[in-house]
C-alpha cells in the first residue's frame, strides 16, 4: 500500500505562526503579496485562504474544465462525512438547522460555545478530531443542546420517518455529548480489536479477525497485478453473511456519485487532449461499475496523462481512515500546473534511477528500472473530501505497487498551499526549540527550501523507491495496522538520506548542504519535541505521520549513542542537538535499509517492534515541558483552508468564462456546501 499524502508537520510548526485575524472579502485580482491568508481561529485550529495563482493564464476551455472538475469534487463531500462516522450526516444537518433557524439568543456565551463546536465539527468532516481522531466534546451541556434543537425549525432537522423531535433529541444527545459513546474514530492500539474499538463507518457487525480471515481467503498473494480489495465498499455482516456495499452508481452513495459522474461527463467534452479524455472516461466507468479492475485501468490511463495543464485526483484514495488499511476515503484535488516552479521537482524526478541505484537498501529490494515518474508543482484550484479543510502539501499516486512499478506514478507539490503556510509564519517557535544560534540561522535562511525539497524527495523518490519481493503480498496484508506509518517512514528516510547528498547540488536544486542540515535540524526537533504539542497530556502517538516521525527521530537518537545527536539542557529546557550530520545520514541510511526490508519481506514482528518501541510511547515529563513551552506563543497547532469559489459566466445559456472569488467566512462556506452539495440521505 503506497501512501501519497505527506501531511504538513504542523502547518508552519517549524517556523511558528502568527495569530489569526478575521480577513475581509477580497477580489480575485488582488496580488499575492496583498492577499489576506488569515481567516479564522478557534479551539486548536486556524483557518487560512489560498490563492489560485495562474488561473488567469488558462484559456476559456481550460477554465471550463476546471469548473466541471470543481463541481465534481464538491459533489462527493457527503461521502467523507458518512465514511468517518455513521451518524455524522445527522449531526451535521442538526448543526446546520440550528445555525440557520434557531430563535433564541445568538449572542449568549453558550451559543458562542455552540458555534465553536460546530466549526470544529465542520473542519473535521465529523464529530471526531481530524488528526487525533478523538471525539470532539462540546463545552455546552445536554440541556442547552435540547434548547437549541427545540428552538429551531423542526422541518429542517434530520428526522427519520415517523420520528418526533423528542425522540430525535434522545438519539442525538449522546451522539454529540457522551464522551464514552464512539469515543475514537480510529484506534490503532496493539492487542485490541481495531474494528470494534473504532467508530469509522467502513464496517458493520464484524470483528477484526473476521475481516482478516475474509481477505486471507480472497487475496491471491501470487497475483502480480492484484486489485485493491475493499477500496470502494463498506463491508457488513447481514444474516451471518459477509457482504460488500459498493460505492457506485446504483449502489451505496448513489446520489453523490451520480452527481460526480454528471460533472465528469461534462469535463470530457472540454478535455485538453486524448489522454486526459481517456482517463476521465475510465474514471466515469469505474464510478458506474464499481469494479476495482476498472479503477486500476483508470489509474493507468491517468498516469499517462502528463501533458495536460489541468489535472484532477478524484476517487476513493487513501486508507488512513481504516485501521485495517483496506477501505479508502473519498477525496478530490483539482489543480493546474505551476510551470515555473515545476523545474525543481522535475529535476529530481529525472534522476530517480540514480537515487534508486545509490540507495543504502539491500540490492534485492531495489527496482532494477524505475518507471515513468512524472513530477510537477501544482496550484490547487479546489480540494474536497478527505483533502479539505485540512490538506496535503504533497501527493504521489497511484497507490497500487504494481501500477507504479509497471506504468509509473505522478508526484506533485501544492505550491499555493505551501505559500499560504509560509505567509503566516514567524520565528518565535524556531528560536524556542533550537539549541544554538547556528541552528536558528540555518532555519532562517534555509527552512523554506529545505521543507520543499523534503516534500519533493518524499513524494517523488521515497514512495517510488524499493520493491516488494514476489509472493509477499501488499503491506496492508502483511504489516496490517503498522503499514501506513512504515510506508511514511520509508518515504521520509529516503528524503532525509538524500538531503545531504551532493547530487542535489549537482542538479541545481539546492545551493549548499546547509539546506540539508537545516532539514535534519527541523526533523529531529519536530520528531523528538515539537509535535508533542499536538497531543493532550497523557496521550500516546497514534496518527501514522506522527508515529513515523517519532520512530525515525528516536531510533536515530538511540542509535547515535551521543555521537550524532546529543540531548542538551539549557535554562532548565530540553533540546536535541545534532553534532555530526554525516554520521546521522549514515544512521538514517541504516534505518532506511531496515524499514525497506520490513516492507519488502512483510516482516510484521519487526515492523511492529519499530513502531511500538519508538513511535508510540511518550515521555510524560518531556510532554509536559513541550506543552508549557509551546503554550506561550498562543499558536494553533492545526491549520486548514477555506476553498476558493469558481463562478461560471454564462452568455445565451452557454458557459463563456469562469471567475474566481475568495470567501473569507469559514462557517458561511460550510453552510453553503451543506445546502448545495448535501445529496445523501441520513444514513443509519
Amino acid at each position: 500500500m503506497k501512501k501519497l499524502i505527506l501531511t504538513l508537520l504542523t502547518a508552519s510548526i517549524l517556523v511558528g505562526a502568527a495569530q489569526a485575524q478575521t480577513a475581509g472579502n477580497k477580489p480575485a485580482t488582488e496580488k499575492q503579496e496583498n492577499f489576506e491568508h488569515l481567516a479564522d481561529r478557534f479551539a486548536d485550529l486556524q483557518v487560512l485562504r489560498y490563492k489560485i495563482d495562474g488561473f488567469e493564464t488558462l484559456n476559456p476551455k481550460q477554465k471550463e474544465l476546471c469548473y466541471y472538475l470543481y463541481q465534481a469534487a464538491l459533489s462527493g463531500r457527503d461521502m467523507i462525512w458518512d465514511q468517518n462516522y455513521k451518524h455524522n450526516l445527522r449531526v451535521r444537518k442538526t448543526l446546520e438547522a440550528i445555525i440557520s433557524s434557531y430563535k433564541g439568543d445568538k449572542k449568549s456565551d453558550q451559543y458562542q460555545l455552540f458555534l465553536t463546536y460546530a466549526k470544529r465539527v465542520f473542519f473535521s468532516n465529523g464529530i471526531h478530531h481530524h488528526y487525533s481522531s478523538k471525539k470532539i466534546i462540546p463545552n455546552f451541556n445536554e440541556q442547552f443542546l435540547s434548547t437549541l434543537i427545540y428552538g429551531s425549525n423542526a422541518k429542517l432537522l434530520p428526522l427519520q420517518p415517523g420520528e418526533n423531535v423528542k425522540d430525535f433529541v434522545g438519539f442525538i444527545t449522546p451522539v454529540i455529548c457522551d464522551p464514552n459513546k464512539d469515543a475514537k474514530k480510529i484506534n490503532l492500539a496493539a492487542n485490541e480489536d481495531l474494528l470494534q474499538t473504532s467508530a469509522m463507518n467502513f464496517y458493520e457487525g464484524l470483528s477484526q479477525a473476521e475481516v482478516e480471515a475474509y481477505y486471507e481467503k480472497k487475496i491471491d498473494k501470487k497475483d502480480p497485478t492484484p486489485i485493491s480489495y475493499g477500496l470502494n465498499s463498506k463491508l457488513v455482516k447481514e444474516n451471518g453473511e459477509i457482504k460488500e456495499k459498493v460505492w457506485k452508481v446504483g449502489g451505496m452513495y448513489n446520489n453523490s456519485i451520480v452527481k460526480i459522474v454528471s460533472w465528469l461527463e461534462k469535463a470530457v467534452t472540454v478535455a485538453e487532449n486524448e489522454n486526459q479524455k481517456d482517463a476521465l472516461k475510465k474514471l466515469i466507468t469505474f464510478y458506474k461499475t464499481g469494479s476495482l479492475k476498472d479503477f486500476d485501468t483508470y489509474n493507468i490511463a491517468w498516469v499517462k496523462d502528463i501533458d495536460s495543464r489541468v489535472d484532477v485526483v478524484n476517487g476513493f484514495i487513501e486508507v488512513y481512515g481504516d485501521p485495517l488499511g483496506y477501505r479508502a476515503s473519498y477525496e478530490s484535488v483539482v489543480s493546474i500546473k505551476d510551470m515555473e516552479a515545476s523545474q525543481r521537482i522535475e529535476a529530481i524526478g529525472n534522476e530517480a534511477q540514480y537515487f534508486e541505484d545509490n540507495s543504502p537498501i539491500l540490492p534485492e529490494h531495489k527496482k532494477k528500472e524505475v518507471t515513468g515518474i512524472s513530477a510537477k508543482v501544482i496550484t490547487a484550484v479546489v480540494e474536497a473530501g478527505d483533502a479539505a479543510p485540512s490538506t496535503p502539501i504533497g501527493i504521489n499516486l497511484p497507490n497500487a505497487n504494481w501500477i507504479r512499478k509497471n506504468h509509473g506514478s505522478k508526484s506533485v507539490q501544492l505550491s499555493n498551499i505551501v505559500s499560504a503556510y509560509d505567509a503566516v509564519g514567524g520565528s518565535s517557535l524556531t528560536k524556542e526549540f533550537c539549541f544554538t544560534d547556528d541552528e536558528i540561522q540555518r532555519a532562517y535562511l534555509h527552512s523554506s527550501l529545505a521543507g520543499k525539497l523534503h516534500t519533493d524527495m518524499h513524494e517523488v523518490i521515497g514512495h517510488a523507491s524499493g520493491q516488494i519481493l514476489p509472493g509477499v503480498g501488499t503491506p496492508k496484508e502483511t504489516l496490517k495496522n503498522y503499514a501506513s506509518a512504515l510506508e511514511e517512514a520509508r518515504a521520509d528516510l529516503v528524503a532525509l538520506y538524500y538531503m545531504m547528498d551532493p547530487k542535489l547540488l549537482e542538479i541545481g536544486v539546492m545551493p549548499d548542504l546547509e539546506v540539508g542540515m537545516a532539514e535534519y535540524d527541523a526533523y529531529i526537533r519536530n520528531g523528538m519535541l515539537v509535535q508533542l504539542s499536538r497531543l493532550e497530556l497523557g496521550e500516546q502517538l497514534e496518527e501514522a505521520h506522527m508515529r513515523n516521525r517519532a520512530m525515525i527521530a528516536r531510533w536515530a537518537f538511540e542509535r547515535s549513542k551521543g555521537q550524532a545527536i546529543v540531548r542538551e539542557t539549557k535554562y532548565g529546557k530540553t533540546y536535541f542537538h545534532i553534532t555530526d550530520y554525516k554520521l546521522l545520514r549514515e544512521i538514517f541510511g541504516e534505518l532506511l535499509r531496515e524499514v525497506q526490508r520490513v516492507i519488502s519481506t512483510g516482516d510484521y514482528k519487526a515492523g511492529q517492534m519499530l513502531i511500538e518501541e519508538y513511535g508510540v510511547k511518550v515521555d510524560l515529563e518531556l510532554h509536559k515541558e513541550v506543552i508549557q513551552r509551546y503554550r506561550q506563543f498562543n499558536l494553533a497547532p492545526y491549520k486548514g483552508f477555506i476553498q476558493p469559489k469558481l463562478i461560471p459566466v454564462l452568455k445565451n445559456n452557454k458557459l463563456v468564462d469562469v471567475q474566481v472569488t475568495y470567501p473569507s467566512d469559514f462557517l458561511e462556506q460550510m453552510l453553503e456546501y451543506g445546502k448545495d452539495y448535501g445529496y445523501l440521505p441520513n444514513y443509519n
